[in-house]
């Protein structure tokens, strides 16, 4: 019918506006969290991320992914396309976040560019587009992954650890004692003010995953959808929270955040299948495993300033599997495969695709810039003159 049609296109467009208001999360949770000096260029970076991101998808990678412009007719086939698009910086994001401090802006724009017209388009083109893997061993079509736990989340964390193993920590994040140098943020409300855009962001990620509102049954699958979202982050959060209180004697905010944000990622994959309970396990164990992943990366010294790998590339593991543990619908086995097969893809092509750009573009910032700040270096002005600059 075509109100069905007409409500569906406004419900896509209108959770799209809600994904894009991550944009300004990323941007705002990764300018708190690194040093004074290098806010402007981590601004840049994020600008710079959606816009490239987007058009190399829009020129390349939607076709690539999906096969065409006409392959369903439920709703419009722009706003189909502008929900797809709203995705794909996410993935960048994540990997640029983790790279914080010690990146320069140039080469970053060329791994953004092969990742929206290329690397993300083909894990979306084996799992919610085209298939070109379809009846071979390797189809993983079968995995639920509503909104990208893996699509999304660990593609992004399996590019961020290629990064990561190239580059190299920032310059004195660790002593040759073995001694961790403790990098505060620079502030701590832009830290609260990203997550929780990001936190509001979910809802259109995951509520607009579900496709259509225009019928009961699909109604009732959105408003299921978001309650279980919000509810994963919720007990994100409040495990973050008293972990970190039972380790350290200290409530850290940055750490409770990040707790949610893997509840989050968690129930990313499945918020469609669960009652309104079984959230609350899989967000708490989300926050958990943030709270026990980031010191143990810094211990393996892989350095990520926001936590993305703990975030993300595990609890966008976790959270697929959780689909096959929790559900009876989907296996177990079928969701292993699922983050096998991304993960067997992109990390050893984001390891290429960087290495290769790494070669012609450095794209380490040397120590002394990285002591200077990449914002005098590489963006000509910073974000606080008026203030003393951090080390």
């Amino acid at each position: 019918m075509e109100i069905n049609y007409v409500i569906d296109t406004f419900f896509s467009i209108f959770t799209m506006v809600l994904i894009i208001l991550m944009v300004p999360g990323f941007a705002m949770l990764e300018a708190g969290l690194v040093r004074t000096k290098n806010v402007t260029s981590v601004l840049t970076v994020n600008v710079m991320i959606y816009a490239l991101a987007s058009m190399s998808f829009l020129l390349i990678g939607y076709t690539y992914a999906f096969g065409g412009w006409d392959h369903q007719d439920s709703i419009n086939k722009y706003a189909f396309f502008l929900f797809q698009m709203a995705f794909v910086g996410k993935v960048v994001n994540i990997m640029s976040g983790g790279v914080s401090e010690r990146s320069r802006i140039l080469p970053l724009a060329l791994f953004t560019i092969v990742v929206g017209a290329f690397l993300y388009p083909t894990i979306v083109n084996i799992t919610w587009g085209a298939n070109f893997l379809s009846g071979t061993v390797l189809d993983i079509s079968a995995m639920h992954d509503l909104a990208g736990s893996t699509v999304i989340h660990s593609t992004g964390g399996w590019a961020l650890l290629a990064a990561i193993l190239i580059m190299g920590p920032r310059r004195g994040r660790y002593k040759k004692s073995g001694a961790i140098q403790a990098i505060p943020a620079s502030s701590i409300p832009l830290v609260t003010l990203g997550a929780f855009l990001l936190w509001i962001g979910w809802f259109g990620f995951n509520g607009g995953s579900v496709g259509a509102i225009s019928s009961r049954e699909n109604a009732d699958a959105v408003a299921l959808t978001i309650m279980n979202t919000n509810t994963a982050g919720l007990a994100g959060a409040i495990t973050g929270w008293l972990l970190t209180y039972f380790r350290y004697k200290k409530f850290d905010i940055t750490m409770i955040l990040n707790g949610a944000l893997g509840g989050l990622v968690a129930i990313t994959a499945g918020p469609d299948l669960y009652d309104i309970y079984t959230p609350i396990l899989i967000g708490a164990i989300g926050g958990t495993l943030v709270v026990l992943f980031v010191p143990l990366f810094d211990k393996l010294r892989m350095d990520d300033p926001v936590g993305a790998l703990s975030v993300h590339l595990v609890n966008g593991i976790w959270g697929t599997l959780a689909v096959g543990i929790f559900t009876s619908d989907v296996s177990l086995m079928t969701q292993l495969k699922g983050v096998v097969v991304v993960g067997a893809i992109v990390f050893p092509l984001a390891y290429v695709i960087i290495f290769t750009i790494n070669k012609f573009f450095s794209l380490r910032a040397a120590d002394d810039e990285q002591q200077e700040g990449i914002d005098y270096v590489e963006c000509g002005m910073e974000a606080y003159p008026e203030f003393k600059r951090s080390i």
